[in-house]
């Protein structure tokens, strides 16, 4: 159902596969979900200076209707924004002033939802057509002016655990998107679908099947629940045809002992032939994942000098506590490098592969492993600045979980995941840090050289983040976090510029763009989005 407004939206120019390529051409626009194909998340816009942004001010909020959990990172486009309000309706505002345009609501039939949540992150863009993924596993495309729908797509089976959260991604003529549910005994899916039409074009499955390379790293007939979901949306390489992405845990989580072997393609970057599907090569973080180290952070594309030589590079965070630089061309690991606190491996060896340390995983009396469940960072967005040349990524340090493993049977429709955990944090039940345990551990945004992985600075905060970071031609870092504050630090040094607090949660990333020539600054926190600009 599609709840039409009374306001017209403003003529805008066909978003081209030319302009997306071109986006950071475009900072008064924010086009795709992470800015633009490299994900670097970083805006040439420099009105906002750490010099004026103590004029930084509130110019309108959009409260939500839905007190479903408010994930969504907006796209910007020629003056109206769009975002996604969960569980799956898509909102078009004037980016000027909040003022609502229309509202496309689409209805869910009554089943279970994989985890965390009926979220939704986002929308992506085509010519004059938005796409949204839905949690009952289609693709739908909407008309950008009206809101009204023009095709539907079905993914997977919602009936047997399927579902889409993250945003969809365009390249050329295709829109590319991906499955959830791994928690639900689900193989993940990513595929690519004909952007004018909705007809699939290529589809990669996650977890191979008998007679495919990789099959034989699953035990038995474990391949067929293994999980390896698709959760957060990918970048893309333009000059290789490549687009990476990030593959969920395998299943169940805690109980490795169901799924001998290494469980491909789960915890991996896996980077595709964007035309056809194909898979170019892969690199598994986690072999055999006994800790559900989904490794669904963003690829963030960079040029970089490395050894004197200039190297097309793939700079990751990872939820299981380690930070690697791959050569995006070839696969070839690089670096690797704890950036937090974890005790659940020795070290990497020279490819890449980790060396687990004996007796850190999950068991039936409980075991303590660094990080905890929620990883050293998870799914918020980092950043790089092609002005300080250095990457920033929300930590969470010195906090571990007690992992448990016991026996279960898959069961369709129903949660599978052989085990739990009591963590000091948990992203899914939002239980704040309690301060007084010290196995709680803490926040920080961190910067990193992107090549060697050294910390450069941090800056603590009192609790952790699920917000993703923003940087800026001036300087100017933008983040979030539980608290509820929106803050600004120095880019250079960390420095704390500006905050204010808002109210609720963040997760989400913040965004930036232009409006009636001022540089505007949004971000979605508890159940309303904020766009400040500065005092006029």
């Amino acid at each position: 159902m599609k709840l039409l407004l009374l306001f017209s939206i403003p003529l805008m120019a066909q978003v081209t596969p030319e302009r997306l390529l071109k986006a950071t051409a475009e900072p008064h626009n924010w086009l795709t979900y992470h800015g633009s194909y490299s994900s670097t998340h970083h805006s040439t816009l420099s009105q906002i200076t750490r010099e004026n942004i103590g004029n930084l001010e509130l110019k309108w909020v959009a409260q939500m209707n839905s007190l479903e959990k408010f994930e969504t990172t907006p796209i910007v486009v020629d003056g109206v924004m769009y975002l996604t309000e969960a569980p799956n309706n898509v909102i078009a505002l004037d980016a000027a002033t909040g003022r609502e345009f229309w509202v496309y609501e689409h209805k869910l039939p009554d089943v279970t939802y994989p985890c965390c949540g009926r979220v939704n992150r986002g929308v992506a863009i085509h010519g004059d057509t938005l796409y949204l993924g839905t949690h009952d596993a289609k693709l739908i495309a909407i008309d950008t002016k009206t809101g009204q729908k023009r095709w539907e797509a079905t993914v997977a089976d919602y009936k047997k655990g399927y579902a889409l959260a993250h945003a969809p991604l365009v390249i050329q003529d295709k829109v590319i998107a991906g499955t959830a549910g791994g928690e639900l005994g689900i193989r993940g899916v990513l595929a690519a679908y004909d952007a004018k039409t909705g007809k699939e074009i290529w589809r990669f499955k996650t977890i191979p099947e008998p007679g495919e390379k990789g099959n034989e790293t699953w035990g038995g007939d474990s391949w067929k629940y293994g999980g390896a979901s698709i959760w957060l949306t990918g970048s893309y390489d333009p000059e290789t045809n490549l687009t990476y992405w990030g593959t969920g845990n395998p299943g169940p989580d805690w109980n490795p002992a169901k799924r001998p072997g290494d469980n491909l393609y789960s915890d991996c970057v896996i980077a595709l032939d964007a035309s056809t599907g194909q898979l170019k090569w892969y690199f598994q973080f986690t072999p055999h994942d006994e800790w559900d180290w989904d490794a669904v952070q963003t690829p963030v594309l960079v040029d970089h000098e490395v050894n004197g030589r200039m190297r097309k590079l793939l700079l990751w965070a990872n939820r299981n506590g380690f930070y690697y630089v791959f050569d995006r061309v070839t696969g070839e690991f690089l670096k690797g490098t704890p950036f937090v606190k974890q005790n659940w491996a020795i070290g990497l060896d020279e490819r890449g592969r980790p060396i687990k340390a004996q007796g850190r995983g999950p068991s039936a009396t409980g075991t303590v492993t660094y990080p905890g469940v929620q990883g050293g960072t998870n799914w918020f967005a980092p950043s790089y600045s092609p002005v300080t040349k250095l990457f920033y990524v929300n930590t969470w340090d010195d906090y571990s979980s007690t992992f448990f493993a016991w026996d279960q049977e898959y069961e369709q429709g129903k949660w599978y995941a052989a085990g739990g955990v009591k963590a000091e944090v948990q992203s899914a039940s939002r239980d704040r840090l309690n301060r007084r345990n010290p196995k709680a551990g803490y926040g920080a945004t961190r910067a990193l050289n992107p090549v060697t992985g050294e910390k450069v600075w941090e800056f603590r905060t009192a609790e952790v983040s699920e917000a993703g970071i923003l940087t800026t031609a001036a300087n100017v870092l933008f983040t979030a976090n539980r608290e509820g504050y929106m803050i600004a630090l120095d880019a250079a040094n960390g420095k704390l510029l500006w905050k204010k607090y808002l109210g609720g949660m963040a997760a989400s990333s913040p965004v930036t763009w232009e409006a009636n020539g001022k540089q505007h600054v949004s971000i979605a926190i508890g159940h309303a989005m904020f766009a400040f600009a500065l005092r006029d």
